[in-house]
């Protein structure tokens, strides 16, 4: 008997189904294209700055640590932090709304959301298996994905998929562990990367209460910005992550029930046991609201994320005029399905630079 022979197939498999869905999230192209689409700053910015492969690492990581503490599935949380954002377009929120914009301008009143166009990726617009559509994974992860942020009930939200998924309840623990896992990583991040650019400085930042006790934790291990710039900065994340991270713990502890995955059993009415205490809750939004308002909706980014939605504009109207842009996957689709949504996919697949290079190749340069 050949290893193939023996090893194929589900019943022979070593791994544990999330295991099986955070492999085949690894492996799908979708994923791999994260690594060219725009977190706060353009893929061509520079090497440093985070992308929404690295976000999605970054998500995985923290949401895997947390839920080791609390004696969750590990391998279920990371599977939903790494497919949570496949659904992004290139150019970040910016092009979510413009592929938005033009949807609903053409008459489609549930336009584009990314959330759920992550569910839809790992549903209908990968390919992987002859016989069916999607990455076959568990409902526990198509429900973390489809679940990410509450409200869940959606007007877009086609009948089979309320049909499939109760929206009256709250996924599981892990993917509410995801959620705010999500939440840390981009806050961190986007501090890390606003500082090395220039766009944000700490002064700043000591608006918020957060920043200034993260601020005296870097103090009290000594490290200066003498000790060099990156140094600060590494620091300063490492005690943020912790600082919030230990906080979810110490709040979250006591009310989880780690016996099982609970997946679309707990009623939405009641509190969801993951997250911090009210005080911490009106201190992230303060900082939140510091980063909207003195970094992402700084003049360079402001710039930057206009030039790329002029690019999603000038895409999407090319092909709804010129549908044999499309490639050739895309183009068979027109057949059995309609063709704004077929665009809007399409789009919404590329990465930055292949969509300002489509871009330009039909325009002229930008």
């Amino acid at each position: 008997m050949q290893p193939h022979e023996r090893f194929y197939g589900i019943d022979n498999d070593f791994r544990s189904p999330y295991a099986r869905d955070r492999d085949r999230v690894i492996h799908s192209g979708s994923f791999r294209k994260l690594e060219y689409k725009t977190q706060v700053f353009l893929n061509q910015e520079g090497d440093f700055f985070r992308t929404r492969l690295t976000h999605s690492l970054e998500v995985s990581q923290i949401a895997r640590s947390i839920s080791s503490q609390l004696g969750l599935e590990e391998s279920l949380a990371e599977a939903i932090a790494l497919s949570h954002d496949m659904g992004h377009t290139p150019f970040g929120h910016v092009g979510g709304d413009t592929l938005d914009e033009c949807l609903k301008d053409d008459g489609f009143s549930h336009g584009f959301e990314h959330n759920y166009q992550s569910f839809r990726v790992v549903t209908k617009l990968e390919k992987r298996y002859k016989p069916f559509l999607g990455l076959n994974l568990t409902y526990a992860t198509l429900e973390g994905i489809l679940k990410h942020s509450y409200p869940y009930k959606k007007s877009f939200l086609s009948k089979e998929v309320q049909n499939q998924f109760d929206l009256e309840t709250h996924p599981s623990i892990e993917a509410m562990v995801v959620d705010r896992a999500d939440e840390i990583a981009y806050m961190t991040h986007d501090i890390d990367d606003g500082v090395n650019s220039g766009l944000i400085s700490f002064e700043t930042l000591k608006e918020s209460k957060i920043i200034q006790e993260v601020l005296a934790l870097v103090a009290e291990e000594g490290v200066t910005l003498e000790d060099g710039d990156e140094m600060f900065r590494y620091r300063f994340s490492s005690h943020l992550i912790n600082y919030l991270v230990y906080a979810l713990l110490d709040h979250s502890r006591g009310k989880v029930d780690n016996s099982r995955v609970l997946a679309g059993v707990i009623n939405s009415t009641v509190e969801i046991p993951i997250g911090f205490t009210k005080e911490l809750e009106t201190d992230i939004k303060k900082l939140k609201k510091i980063l909207f308002q003195k970094l992402y909706q700084h003049r360079q980014i402001v710039s930057k994320m206009y030039a790329g939605k002029q690019a999603i504009k000038g895409l999407y109207s090319a092909m709804m005029e010129e549908e044999k842009i499309l490639p050739q996957f895309y183009l068979q689709q027109l057949e059995q399905r309609n063709k704004h949504r077929v665009i809007a996919d399409y789009i919404a697949s590329l990465s930055d630079r292949y969509a300002l290079n489509l871009y330009n190749e039909l325009y002229g340069r930008m």
